[in-house]
């Protein structure tokens, strides 16, 4: 076996980006047994790598203890003890351009995020499918001499579930079905009056479990868990570790284009998105999905979709752009993958 080589990933924001990493280093580790991978992330994120081989999780405090340039230059010292002969950044913002500067490597590789196509994308110029995040990373590792193949993945065993989670869950033969109906942008967000309409559809014949983060999602979910039967509000109630080990047995997730919907597909779930004013051609789509599990605005109606590739920015007629998919479909769509 060659020398094991010490590889340094970076990839610091948010929680979806974060968990579209997974796929691309499991398949990295399996291909390249012989890697050392310490992935430098957010430690809240460390239970997404739980199942990968040669990886460890190298916490960064950048609110806190690693704040600043100062504080970059204390993390990189720590690093260095390590001794990396390559660097991946997967992020590729100011943050860890500045950190580059203070580690010490062989090699070095930033991912192209395809800034100017995206724009292109959202201006309208051109509509087509741009390459995925997933690709992109992948990339990264190409360019270091890591050649790597998405095409036939695999995926971890479904968790045992603790007797915890057997206890919130219950002992239901019925299918459970996940849905996480919150985004970080309004624009992305099927309206929950409708989102109830499904949830009220669903849970006539399947369990549905419902994830989301915060007090204003849960009292929301609280409704919905109040109002319908076999229905079960997870928010607030599970460590990250435990709320994986949920979805990792679901037999179907709802998202929306949003952090639930990579970490099931990282998982090897089946994901139904719905989307508002963003487009699976920014390349941000759930990975090994099938093309027709994206629900999607029509665009003969919403002729500026995309309009901007993280759904922050949008004309205001084009807020609630997803409303116009109808509960039947989601649920139809939903029934025919089960």
């Amino acid at each position: 076996m060659p020398n094991q080589k010490n590889i340094l990933v970076i990839r610091l924001s948010a929680m979806g980006d974060v968990a579209m990493t997974i796929p691309v280093l499991r398949a990295l580790t399996k291909q390249y047994p012989q890697l050392k991978i310490t992935v430098l992330t957010r430690s809240f994120f460390k239970p997404f790598f739980r199942d990968l081989q040669n990886v460890t999780v190298h916490g960064a405090d950048l609110k806190g203890e690693h704040k600043g340039v100062f504080g970059l230059y204390k993390l990189a010292k720590s690093l260095n003890k390590k001794q990396f002969s390559v660097v991946a950044d997967l992020h590729n913002v100011l943050r860890s351009k500045i950190l580059k500067r203070f580690l010490h490597f062989d090699q070095f590789n930033a991912i192209d995020k395809g800034r100017k196509n995206k724009k292109l994308l959202t201006s309208g110029k051109v509509f087509k499918q741009l390459k995925t995040t997933h690709q992109r990373y992948a990339d990264v590792f190409t360019e270091l001499g890591y050649k790597i193949d998405l095409a036939n993945p695999r995926f971890p065993e479904k968790a045992a579930l603790s007797s915890k989670l057997v206890k919130l869950l219950g002992d239901s033969s019925k299918k459970m079905i996940g849905i996480a109906p919150f985004a970080a942008h309004d624009g992305k967000m099927y309206p929950l009056s409708l989102m109830k309409q499904v949830v009220e559809s669903l849970s006539q014949d399947h369990q549905i479990i419902l994830f989301g983060g915060g007090k204003n999602e849960a009292e929301i979910l609280n409704d919905f868990q109040n109002n319908f039967d076999n229905t079960i509000n997870l928010v607030g109630e599970l460590s990250l570790d435990e709320e994986m080990d949920v979805i990792s047995n679901l037999d179907v997730m709802l998202s929306m284009d949003s952090g639930n919907a990579h970490i099931a597909a990282m998982l090897g779930i089946k994901v139904i998105t719905i989307w508002g004013v963003t487009h699976p051609y920014a390349g941000f789509a759930p990975f090994n999905q099938p093309d027709n599990y994206a629900l999607l605005p029509d665009r003969a109606k919403f002729p500026l979709i995309p309009t901007s590739v993280y759904g922050n920015k949008y004309p205001e007629n084009y807020k609630a752009v997803s409303g116009s998919i109808s509960p039947k479909v989601v649920v139809e769509k939903i029934k025919s993958v089960l």
